[in-house]
């Protein structure tokens, strides 16, 4: 089975631009977001298109399943997800031998900045970097499906 193993953190400074190696534009949209599975489709700087589905978390784990598909579908199936979509830019950050990814959403969800770190399994061991502060991995409020259905990131006033 195909398994996705993540943290995740909110952000406690900026230094991590200093050391930043790559970066890509991020458009998702969720097709559906229930308790057995998320689908979302996501572009990629524009330039490349993804299907995925996910199973749901188990503590830092869940399944997840993903597929290449035409850039012309994806962006027809991004119209069908909206106003269910999130945009981000995300920038890779290599920190103690782990690439960290470090998002920073656009949007109704601008100033919002989280960073991802993926695992092999687990029980490993991560060096915290100094620009990562609370872990939110399990905090649904900053799942990205919950984040395509809110107005703004979280504790943000509505306008």
């Amino acid at each position: 089975m195909a398994q996705e193993i993540e943290r995740k953190f909110l952000m406690v400074s900026d230094v991590w631009k200093q050391h930043v190696t790559g970066s890509t534009l991020l458009r998702q949209g969720y097709l559906s977001s229930n308790a057995k599975a998320t689908v979302r489709v996501r572009t990629q700087d524009d330039s490349e298109a993804v299907l995925t589905i996910k199973g749901p978390p188990r503590g830092i784990s869940r399944a997840e399943y993903e597929y290449a598909i035409p850039m012309e579908d994806a962006r027809e199936m991004l119209e069908l997800a909206e106003p269910n979509t999130v945009e981000k830019r995300r920038h890779l950050v290599p920190f103690a031998g782990l690439v960290w990814e470090v998002d920073v959403f656009e949007g109704r969800h601008a100033g919002l900045v989280l960073a991802e770190v993926e695992l092999t399994h687990e029980k490993e061991q991560v060096p915290l970097p100094p620009w990562v502060g609370d872990e939110v991995t399990q905090d649904d409020r900053y799942n990205n499906a919950s984040l395509a259905r809110a107005d703004g990131p979280p504790g943000a006033e509505p306008a």
